[in-house]
């Protein structure tokens, strides 16, 4: 494996607790939201400032190159087969 490759691989296997992390923040400025109201202000301890608002419009990414994989072990399935991973020449470990 490249070193490339060992990083993908890093990264990728932390994209799961990062959306966790992303849908607690989200699900946090809710409760703010239903207990303040938009426009509502408020300090952190460090000094700064938040404030409660409706985004004016989401940004949509554009992603150029993605990836498929086959599932982890601990998973029900991947995005790719493990059949085209085996005829691709790999060694896949099959759930008993």
């Amino acid at each position: 494996m490249t070193p490339n490759q060992a990083k993908f691989v890093e990264l990728e296997k932390q994209k799961a607790e990062v959306k966790k992390f992303f849908d607690k923040l989200e699900e946090a400025t809710e409760v703010l939201i239903k207990e303040h109201g938009q426009n509502f202000l408020f300090q952190d301890p460090e000094g700064t400032v938040y404030k409660l608002v409706e985004p004016e419009g989401r940004f949509v990414k554009y992603i150029k190159y993605g990836y498929v994989r086959t599932r982890r072990t601990d998973e029900k399935r991947g995005d790719l087969s493990l059949k085209q991973a085996e005829e691709a020449g790999f060694t896949v470990e099959r759930k008993k």
